[in-house]
């Protein structure tokens, strides 16, 4: 793990047509310096795995809006008309996933799985084309893995061998991503000494991180 890279190392590192989680969940636990360090550079063909669209000023919206992305994996996009106009203009391939599911098929891509069983989506156009697994007279459709080329997270606190450790409910979709994705980039507020953060406090170890950047002010 290298600690404090900078933006512009980031940017090198990510090429045009990678798979990129991003996590944050209405652009709340999103690292926003690294969105915009790769959409000021007019990064390509991105294939973003995200919970959601944000707005076009936060979360991927500014992505989006720099026409970064090629495709988009998340559970809704109600609120970003950059998406919404782009997906009709066919600009941007979207794939909804419903979030319980979405969140469900990082897990598995972490943890090696083949799969996840759910109900949900059972008769709905969710459901074209995907296989069902029947278990004690249930009927459920077999989810495929999620994972990335790279997961792009945010942290409150990051210790200098990696541990991270994450705010209330910006904890959101961090620590999963962090276990689905070849490299792991992330993005905390501060960088402190080891043993600033107690062991029970650390929600992502180090193990997991590759690099660390100072978060943008």
């Amino acid at each position: 793990m290298h600690l404090a890279i900078s933006l512009e190392d980031v940017v090198e590192m990510i090429p045009d047509g990678a798979r990129v989680m991003l996590s944050g969940f209405m652009g709340v636990g999103t690292p926003d310096g690294i969105v915009r360090a790769l959409a000021d550079a007019g990064k390509k063909d991105l294939t973003m795995i995200v919970n959601d669209a944000a707005r076009p000023h936060c979360g991927v919206g500014p992505l989006v809006k720099a026409g970064c992305v090629k495709k988009f994996i998340g559970s809704h996009i109600g609120v970003n008309p950059d998406v919404q106009e782009k997906m009709r203009a066919g600009e941007i391939e979207v794939e909804l996933v419903p979030q319980g599911t979405l969140v469900e098929r990082i897990r598995a891509g972490g943890m090696g799985l083949g799969g996840v069983l759910t109900p949900t989506g059972l008769g709905t156009l969710i459901a074209e084309g995907k296989p069902t697994v029947e278990v004690e007279g249930k009927t459920y459709l077999l989810e495929t893995p999620l994972r990335a080329d790279f997961a792009l997270i945010a942290a409150r606190s990051c210790d200098y061998v990696g541990n991270l450790t994450y705010m209330l409910t910006a904890t959101n979709f961090n620590p999963i991503m962090a276990l689905a994705a070849d490299v792991v980039i992330a993005e905390p507020e501060e960088i402190v000494p080891v043993g600033v953060i107690p062991p029970d406090s650390v929600k992502t170890p180090g193990v997991l991180v590759d690099h660390v950047i100072k978060r943008a002010a």
